[in-house]
């Protein structure tokens, strides 16, 4: 499996805090079945503004120990890119990075404020012929009053990235709703652990494998867990399913309003 969003690199943001830390991180990967991470440190200016140059150092270095502890992991490159009208000017200037230095760019947005520049610079990265990636949509406080946003933000051609520990309630019961109606809905596109320290998402991993195989199948979890993340890897285009509406049920909707 690939993890397409991680923070692993120790020291960049409010991920992994120490070397060790980030060799704790991916053994759990490596026992909870991964044997690809995608390291997507946050950028967000003013806060998180490691440059692509010192974290490619780190990935190197990462990756060339691994060798000689003949891992069979692979680290990767990316950013977690909190949304801005400087994206472009980011990526330009190297500050930022895309996924492995492809079209893909994954984002960020607030988590309880709809951006108002949200249309603007999805045209804006489209424009600039990249594959605009949101991450963890089910944990946004807007999406989650009115989650049919997902579906147009995917017709305009934007690609999601739901987190493992989602579908087990890591973030909340309205969360883990959002997320398993957008994944049975074919708005899933990747999946990710959003892993920042020990003795969290990578040990539960049997359990959400296990609940995401009945809601979807063997099939398509090998589809948004390693088919789609390696051609985004290898920046090559999605044949993504139609989406379906997300409407949902007043028993779902009582459920959030009850657990709040």
């Amino acid at each position: 499996m690939i993890d397409f969003h991680s923070h692993i690199i120790p020291n960049v943001d409010d991920g992994s805090k120490s070397v060790e830390e980030t060799f704790n991180l991916i053994k759990e990967a490596e026992v909870a079945g991964f044997d690809t991470i995608i390291s997507t440190s946050h950028y967000m200016e003013e806060y998180y503004e490691v440059p692509n140059e010192d974290r490619r150092i780190w990935i190197n270095a990462l990756n060339e120990k691994l060798g000689e502890k003949q891992s069979n992991m692979q680290l990767y490159m990316g950013n977690e890119i909190y949304l801005t009208d400087n994206i472009i000017e980011l990526l330009k200037d190297d500050k930022a990075s895309t996924i492995n230095g492809t079209n893909y760019i994954l984002f960020e947005m607030p988590l309880n404020a709809k951006p108002l520049n949200l249309y603007d610079m999805i045209f804006e990265m489209l424009k600039n012929k990249l594959v605009p990636v949101l991450a963890h949509p089910e944990r946004y406080s807007f999406i989650q009053k009115n989650p049919e946003i997902i579906y147009d933000l995917i017709e305009k051609g934007v690609l999601m990235q739901s987190n493992f520990g989602s579908f087990i309630g890591q973030y909340g019961s309205k969360a883990e709703i959002i997320a398993k109606n957008l994944l049975i809905k074919d708005m899933v596109h990747f999946l990710g652990s959003d892993v920042h320290k020990q003795n969290t998402v990578y040990e539960n991993m049997p359990k959400i494998l296990s609940e995401l195989e009945r809601l979807i199948g063997k099939e398509k979890l090998q589809e948004i867990t390693e088919t789609n993340p390696r051609a985004a890897l290898n920046n090559k285009k999605i044949d993504i399913s139609e989406p379906r509406h997300l409407k949902l049920s007043i028993k779902d909707i009582l459920k959030m309003n009850l657990r709040k």
